[in-house]
């Protein structure tokens, strides 16, 4: 396909030019459909993990150890934030059944009086239950990885195919002032 310039530009919403569009470039950087699957599943997973603010350092050190694409692994990280905070109840709750520890009180009145009352052992009562959310993401995570990475390497190589083909939709070469619009 050729694109001339009396085309009207192409408009692309916000999740083709935030996701699909980096990992293009990815791909046309060199980047293997198998690593890139790879560093995009941990960054998924990394980024549900029911620990709050840990998830860009933790994704960046996984990345880095196990020598993934970094770039990738944060778009991932970052696709998946608004899950964090909607599994983090559900993770806390697994973690206290697994475990056999009392339930995590959700009632902000609870909370309150026990942070009043006994702030010592609510601290160390969070960081347990925290502790068992994390181990439960931890195993379920284990095993979501390998089914990830076989969801989505053969559609990384499907997008490779594409890519040396030129057969991908892209943007067309905008000016600095388009730029500093979007």
């Amino acid at each position: 396909m050729h694109y001339s310039d009396t085309t009207t530009p192409v408009h692309h919403n916000w999740l083709y030019r935030r996701v699909v569009l980096p990992v293009l470039a990815l791909l046309r950087m060199g980047a293997t459909p198998q690593r890139l699957a790879w560093s995009i599943s941990v960054g998924l997973l990394i980024g549900i993990n029911p620990v709050l603010g840990s998830t860009t350092v933790l994704c960046l050190a996984v990345a880095s150890i196990f020598r993934l694409n970094i770039a990738a692994s944060q778009i991932g990280n970052h696709l998946v934030y608004p899950f964090e905070l909607i599994l983090l109840i559900p993770f806390l709750r697994l973690g206290s059944r697994i475990f056999h520890t009392a339930e995590m009180p959700l009632s902000p009145a609870e909370l309150l009086h026990a942070a009043r009352t006994h702030p010592l052992d609510l601290t160390r009562q969070l960081g347990l239950w925290e502790w068992h959310a994390f181990l439960v993401w931890a195993a379920i995570s284990c095993l979501a990885a390998p089914l990830l990475v076989a969801a989505l390497t053969p559609l990384l190589r499907r997008l490779l195919v594409r890519v040396q083909l030129r057969e991908y939709p892209i943007l067309p070469a905008s000016s600095p002032e388009t730029a500093l619009k979007e």
